[in-house]
């Protein structure tokens, strides 16, 4: 089964990740992705910030 396309919008990467299980099939349980963890670290150009709640 192939992919699914990426939305517009959407990241790249994260899309591929999410959707894409070969990626991390070679993972242990348990194990983080480092392409993920670095993407994250260094900033996903597609994540807006949530705005603050205004519950209280």
């Amino acid at each position: 089964m192939a992919p699914k396309p990426v939305r517009p919008g959407e990241c790249p990467q994260c899309w591929q990740h999410a959707y894409d299980k070969s990626i991390h099939r070679a993972l242990k349980p348990g194990e983080d992705c480092p392409q993920c963890v670095s993407h994250m670290i260094s900033g996903c150009p597609f994540l807006t910030p949530k705005k603050p709640s205004r519950w209280w």
